[in-house]
């Protein structure tokens, strides 16, 4: 229970950790980003870039969690839930900012991409298990 508790809590830190760094790398790669994020009028290849960024934190997340947690998969589900509420206030207040689309990939695909950095960590440690 305590290290699935771990989990929860280092996922959650380490999805905010990923997209913060992975922020900075978007600003530094797509010219007028900094000044587009000021005024939220993001171009396409930067919503793009936005849900890219995402993404990756969400796999960071869940693969983080299932690390800590172990088998507890139930942790995974935690953190999936927690991130979708969490989210869910944050992307109606923007509603009007961006397209309905950005808004339903980005909270579709949040748990989905928790689950599957957990899938992934079991992938892997499976394999590592498993090598002679």
């Amino acid at each position: 229970m305590i290290k699935a508790s771990i989990g929860v809590i280092v996922g959650f830190l380490l999805w905010f950790a990923a997209a913060t760094l992975g922020n900075l790398l978007v600003r530094a790669l797509i010219p007028n980003y900094h000044a587009a994020e000021a005024l939220m009028a993001f171009t396409l290849p930067m919503l793009l870039a936005r849900l890219a960024v995402g993404a990756f934190s969400s796999v960071v997340a869940g693969f983080a969690c299932s690390s800590i947690a172990g088998p507890a998969r139930k942790a995974v589900y935690v953190l999936a839930l927690i991130m979708v509420v969490f989210f869910l206030p944050v992307h109606y207040r923007l509603l009007a900012k961006f397209p309905l689309w950005y808004h339903l990939v980005f909270l579709g695909t949040l748990a989905p991409l928790i689950m599957a950095g957990a899938a992934l960590r079991g992938r892997l440690s499976t394999k590592v298990v498993a090598a002679p």
